[in-house]
């Protein structure tokens, strides 16, 4: 009995003793990347479309409309993007943005998109991912 009862309270100490460390508030790293001030325009014609087609991050090398879809060259690819890869008001929710280089593209791209460039794509979409 006097055995069961040192067992018990050998638990019992043990459990409180590790029992606060979930207690803790943890703060995690902000995984969206920095934040695009909301008073800040973003237009695709000037903001969102080069950053498929800049040197060095040439997403049209496959993205040309025969290689791979959907086809991101300068002037077609609003159309191929909004609504099959995009959910406007919804980045998380958007094929085009859960799949981006550098956030978790299929394949190797042999880039990345900086976490500005992406951030700047989940503000156009996030706030309606106009054709402006």
């Amino acid at each position: 009995m006097k055995r069961q009862f040192q067992l018990l309270v050998v638990a019992a100490l043990g459990l409180w003793n590790f029992s606060c460390y979930y207690d803790q508030d943890v703060e995690f790293p902000e995984a969206s990347g920095p934040e695009i001030p909301p008073d800040e325009e973003i237009s695709f014609q000037t903001d969102i479309e080069p950053l498929f087609s800049q040197s060095g991050k040439d997403c049209t090398v496959c993205h040309n409309g025969s290689v791979a879809n959907p086809d991101l060259r300068v002037g077609s690819a609003y159309g191929e993007i909004v609504p099959d890869y995009v959910v406007p008001g919804d980045a998380e929710g958007s094929e085009l943005f859960q799949k981006l280089p550098g956030n978790a593209h299929p394949i190797d791209a042999g880039f990345v998109l900086s976490s500005n460039e992406i951030a700047l794509i989940r503000a156009w979409i996030d706030r309606g991912a106009e054709n402006n």
